[in-house]
């Protein structure tokens, strides 16, 4: 989910999975000036300088994860009694903020390399195959939580609107002003989902309602909720704090 937390689990240990997704990130927010100076050669007192080499940098680790991620390497899952409760709230706004969204006008707008850019309303999409996952959410602040989502295999929601699977990026513009995008192989990996319930109910607002990613390959922030636009390019969308400096793969 998006950036700003209200409430922390009461187990705010740092699990293996949460430390072998941000050893990834060393690259963005670990090295000196004095190393950065020596891998580029370049007199780093200018802070201009110094952001283009963190950015460069940064999109090199994007590639690298790129060629790391295995489409067949699924994340942990649990059983239900490790559920974390309460969940706790996460965005760059407080809960009370939080879109007011109504389902029964809701239309999911579809665009880009897409055979079919017809809308989708919560119906629609509740009418498509259906899988539930209780996994682990995992925070760039440092704390995680495990969940239960169910919803639409993104996969399969792609099969059906005629994606270009051959296409680099899948975009989603949401109903919070929040912005985001993911690699077409995350998309296409089993656990990624279209998530409309939240344990046995619909998703509450401050999880998402009506429609939120859910990509347990990936950190909090590449899961986008309150989804109003789904679209497929070969240009990359970037993100809310991907363009802030978040490092844009940020995943496993």
């Amino acid at each position: 989910m998006t950036e700003k937390k209200n409430k922390l689990p009461k187990n705010n240990e740092l699990q293996p999975e949460l430390v072998q997704l941000q050893r990834r990130l060393f690259l963005r927010s670990g090295l000196s000036l004095g190393a950065l100076s020596l891998l580029s050669g370049c007199n780093l007192q200018d802070g201009d300088q110094v952001d283009k080499v963190l950015w460069a940098m940064s999109r090199w680790n994007d590639r690298v994860q790129g060629m790391l991620f295995r489409p067949d390497h699924l994340a942990p899952t649990y059983p239900a009694s490790m559920i974390t409760k309460p969940f706790p709230f996460n965005a760059f706004y407080d809960v009370d903020s939080a879109p007011e969204i109504d389902g029964d006008t809701y239309k999911l707008e579809v665009s880009g390399l897409v055979r079919d850019q017809r809308s989708w309303n919560l119906a629609q999409l509740r009418a498509l195959p259906q899988e539930s996952q209780i996994t682990r959410h995992i925070c760039i602040e440092g704390w995680s939580a495990i969940g239960q989502w169910s919803g639409v295999p993104f996969r399969t929601f792609l099969a059906h609107i005629g994606a270009d699977t051959t296409a680099r990026y899948v975009g989603f513009k949401c109903a919070d002003r929040y912005y985001s995008s993911i690699d077409m192989a995350t998309a296409l990996h089993p656990q990624t989902i279209l998530a409309l319930d939240f344990g046995q109910s619909p998703l509450p607002t401050e999880y998402g309602y009506p429609l939120k990613l859910r990509v347990p390959t990936k950190l909090g922030f590449k899961n986008p909720k309150h989804i109003a636009a789904i679209f497929v390019t070969n240009e990359n969308p970037g993100g809310y704090w991907e363009d802030q400096g978040y490092n844009w793969y940020s995943g496993s």
